[in-house]
């Protein structure tokens, strides 16, 4: 667990020109105390402390403003920037060096049992207000703007913005089936 928290402070200080030290980013940052506080209650969850875990969770809800369920699966280096309202479902996987900006939710539809929240690669930063729902995978190095609401898989290093489902290739919108193009110029509207 040290070695984990290590790590995510250095990534901390690797991408926010605000963080001056490590003791500054481990005191006040709240995604630090929010992921170490989901680590333990991790933890217990695995132990079928189910209750438990979920009471430490909620305790760090209060206390940060981040909602991680101890379900979730979680790789090291995870930054949730400016955290408030940051919302992580039980069956969500996170990989490793992700940025997650306040407002986001990883979620479900409502309509699944068993897998039912999103898989979110390495590498990939997901903008305030962004909403990535249901049993998806957002590959290795996507980038999701701001308010973005996504429902569907993306592709490696794409950029995913505006409304799910509506996808742009060639300049002209399409379904994934109908386009026989590049992945590079495939992009949500």
């Amino acid at each position: 667990m040290f070695e984990n928290l290590k790590y995510d402070i250095k990534n901390i200080r690797n991408i926010d020109p605000a963080a001056k030290s490590n003791i500054e980013v481990f005191l006040l940052y709240p995604s630090i105390h929010a992921i170490s506080i989901y680590r333990i209650a991790n933890g217990l969850f695995k132990r079928k402390f189910f209750f438990f875990a979920r009471l430490l969770s909620q305790i760090g809800r209060l206390f940060t403003g981040i909602e991680i369920h101890p379900g979730a699966a979680i790789g090291k280096g995870l930054f949730i920037d400016h955290g408030m309202g940051v919302v992580i479902g039980e069956t969500a996987i996170i990989g490793d060096n992700v940025t997650i900006y306040h407002q986001v939710t990883l979620g479900g539809t409502g309509k699944n049992s068993g897998k039912r929240h999103p898989t979110i690669e390495d590498n990939v930063i997901i903008g305030a207000g962004a909403k990535v729902l249901g049993n998806i995978t957002i590959a290795k190095g996507t980038k999701i703007g701001g308010n973005t609401v996504v429902l569907m898989d993306s592709y490696k290093n794409s950029t995913v913005v505006g409304v799910a489902g509506v996808m742009k290739c060639n300049g002209k919108p399409c379904t994934f089936s109908q386009c026989g193009t590049k992945t590079e110029d495939m992009k949500y509207l």
